[in-house]
């Protein structure tokens, strides 16, 4: 697949979605890049703003499977890995999936889980594969993992540590749709739900070529060595505790080529890198006087401000 290719499915996929989701078409285009990276994302907003009817409309638009979990303080390791269980009729143990055997999986409310829940998600997200009693199983392909909390209800909650924040590539906001984009929603909700009727654009296969394709896009070193110079301004920075680690440089780089593909480029610039930075390093910094993973815009302001400190190659020198 080519970038023109490239650029019109994304194109296409992000229209589909837009049909059930109103007036989020900014979310939605973050959404499919980070489909395009392999890329997990934490959805962070209030109950009933679309969170889990996204994930639902991207498995279906893409023809691929979904399931969804609900995080609870009960929720055992093995209810997601699986379990090997003594099969009577055959006379032995016979290895059962478990939620995370998909393409898509909604984890719902995931810092309502305990910690030991959360970490067995840890090899899930980042090795696409899971192990139990020495034997690894691979994971479906495409692999993404949208994840939802609520930023205002935290008793009883049990937030996520840095290893696993890490291990997501894009923290997004939902947001509340504007009037005119909700009045369209209850009007086009008043017979039948927009999900039900909405039709499949792309495969499993075509995910998986677009993906191949994100990784050719050129990066030059001066854009390299931008990336970098961000990182490491975040790890020196006297208001800053918790400075990007090289997975969120990579991240960085990666987003920055899909964004260019999606842009129907062959080749980085330092815009691209720009304007999708807070939303791969916002929840990978800890400002000091909070605590990883609070809800509070200091980072991603932090980092804006680190982006008109560092100066950015010219264009010339990006390509």
């Amino acid at each position: 697949m080519d970038i023109p290719q490239l650029q019109q499915s994304a194109g296409t996929l992000c229209e589909n979605l837009s049909r059930v989701i109103f007036g989020k078409e900014e979310l939605i285009r973050k959404v499919v890049l980070s489909l395009l990276c392999g890329g997990h994302i934490l959805l962070e907003d209030m109950p009933g703003t679309g969170k889990t009817t996204l994930a639902k409309a991207l498995a279906k638009s893409i023809r691929c499977n979904f399931k969804r979990v609900q995080f609870t303080p009960d929720l055992l390791p093995s209810d997601l890995t699986g379990i090997n269980f003594y099969n009577q009729k055959a006379g032995e143990f016979v290895f059962k999936e478990g939620s995370v055997f998909t393409n898509i999986l909604l984890g719902d409310e995931i810092n309502r889980a305990t910690p030991r829940t959360q970490s067995s998600l840890l090899e899930c997200m980042e090795e696409r594969q899971v192990s139990v009693d020495g034997v690894t199983y691979p994971l479906p392909a495409p692999y993404l993992v949208i994840a939802t909390q609520n930023p205002i209800e935290v008793q009883g909650t049990f937030p996520l540590p840095e290893a696993q924040l890490d291990r997501f590539f894009l923290k997004l906001k939902m947001g509340y749709p504007g009037a005119a984009f909700e009045t369209d929603m209850l009007t086009g909700f008043v017979k039948v739900h927009p999900l039900e009727t909405l039709e499949p654009v792309l495969d499993a296969e075509t995910v998986l070529d677009m993906q191949k394709t994100v990784k050719e896009v050129a990066v030059s070193r001066s854009i390299a060595e931008y990336i970098v110079r961000l990182a490491e301004a975040t790890r020196s920075h006297e208001k800053i505790k918790l400075g990007v680690s090289p997975r969120g440089s990579l991240a960085l780089m990666r987003a920055a080529q899909a964004h260019a593909a999606m842009a129907g480029r062959e080749f980085v610039l330092p815009d691209d890198v720009k304007e999708i930075l807070p939303d791969v390093w916002g929840h990978r910094i800890l400002c000091k006087g909070y605590n990883l993973g609070q809800t509070t815009d200091a980072p991603r302001e932090m980092l804006q401000i680190l982006l008109k400190q560092v100066d950015a190659p010219t264009e010339q020198a990006s390509l």
